[in-house]
């Protein structure tokens, strides 16, 4: 089976979790960077990573890389690329990208440059002296050129793999899938673990935690454009799915319990968790942070409370942390994982963490403090 090279953009903060989760799923090379992993794989892992990874964002193939401070180098460098072993000579393509710290500032010069690059290429292997006639499958092509540095990449996935497909509802500031199911993985859920979130809005901690502990692939359901490619079978993407389907576990003893104010929030957060299939291992309850407790042996508590960027002014989101550090008492088996961008939390908390953790919700710089 034909090796590509690939990557995966994340965000910040995770590299280390998705080179992990990659090099589990059996991809070779894998080299974390800055909000990117590389790495390699066929046809088999391109459709395993995008239908199994709780972290990235995207599946790309990594087509070609090189330098490029002029447009005529710009356009040199994509046209060597052989692209007629990726597109079929009806093929149509888009191109998106971003230019960071690099001589080469204007992405629409850039966009024009490399989209002209591809349809000369493309002519040439496939020997076509007029136009393509690109009325086939459109292909993304996406680039980042970074300090001078290209990348030119084909998306393979479309809708970006945090769009699970069973949030189609949300309320107000929803943490995204991707980085709900980074604090699972930090959090070291498992098939037994209960684990509860007392502001769970729309529920998606609780139900990428779910997910997690039956080991439930969050692309399983939904569909990415590649499997529209000669270049991935019909047979790799159905081998692919049933693997998934046949690695769900049917013994998991997990629970968790969402807690919110809101009850339309509930509401939603319940019609979430049946789209996502799990609903018969969660519930959602009305509380308010003031009467949190619980008796139960052993619990892991996850949580992004609301705070003053996103939902309450600083002086409420200080008030809430000092109720937590009140509420979130320090028990044998119990552990709280709470994401705050407010570098006051620990002070207003009552304690420090027992560990920190730098990751982004968006474009907002957070800190996972455990305890």
């Amino acid at each position: 089976m034909k090796k590509y090279q690939l990557v995966a953009p994340c965000l910040m903060g995770v590299e280390k979790l998705l080179s992990n989760e990659l090099k589990f799923m059996g991809a070779e090379n894998v080299k974390a960077d800055n909000g990117r992993v590389f790495f390699q794989g066929g046809a088999d892992i391109i459709a395993r990573a995008n239908i199994c990874s709780r972290i990235a964002e995207r599946i790309l193939i990594l087509c070609g890389r090189f330098d490029a401070v002029t447009f005529d180098s710009l356009f040199n460098g994509v046209k060597k690329i052989n692209w007629g072993e990726y597109l079929p000579k009806n093929a149509g393509c888009h191109v998106v990208g971003s230019c960071l710290s690099s001589q080469l500032k204007s992405v629409p010069d850039c966009q024009k440059i490399i989209k002209k690059a591809v349809v000369e290429s493309m002519k040439e292997y496939y020997n076509i002296k007029g136009r393509l006639s690109e009325d086939g499958i459109v292909y993304k092509i996406r680039f980042l050129l970074l300090k001078d540095n290209v990348c030119i990449m084909l998306d393979t996935t479309g809708e970006p793999l945090h769009k699970r497909g069973y949030r189609a509802n949300a309320n107000t500031a929803p943490l995204k899938e991707t980085l709900s199911a980074s604090i699972v993985e930090i959090a070291k859920v498992r098939k037994n673990h209960i684990v509860i979130d007392p502001f769970c809005g729309s529920g998606t901690l609780v139900i990428e935690s779910a997910q997690k502990a039956l080991n439930i692939a969050p692309g399983i359901n939904r569909k990415f454009v590649s499997e529209d490619w000669h270049i991935i079978s019909d047979e790799i993407w159905k081998s692919e799915r049933q693997k998934a389907r046949n690695a769900v576990r049917t013994d998991s003893q997990f629970h968790g319990i969402g807690y919110d104010i809101d009850d339309s929030a509930l509401e939603i957060a319940r019609e979430n968790a049946r789209k996502a299939g799990v609903a018969d291992y969660v519930s959602f309850k009305k509380r308010d942070i003031r009467d949190f407790s619980e008796n139960y042996e052993r619990a892991t508590i996850v949580c992004n409370p609301p705070y003053g960027e996103r939902l309450l002014d600083i002086a409420q989101a200080e008030e809430l942390y000092k109720i937590m550090g009140e509420k979130f008492v320090e028990k044998d088996g119990y552990s709280y994982h709470i994401l705050c961008p407010d570098d006051d939390f620990e002070k207003c908390f009552g304690r420090r963490a027992s560990k920190r953790r730098k990751l982004y919700n968006g474009m907002i710089s957070c800190q996972l403090y455990i305890y």
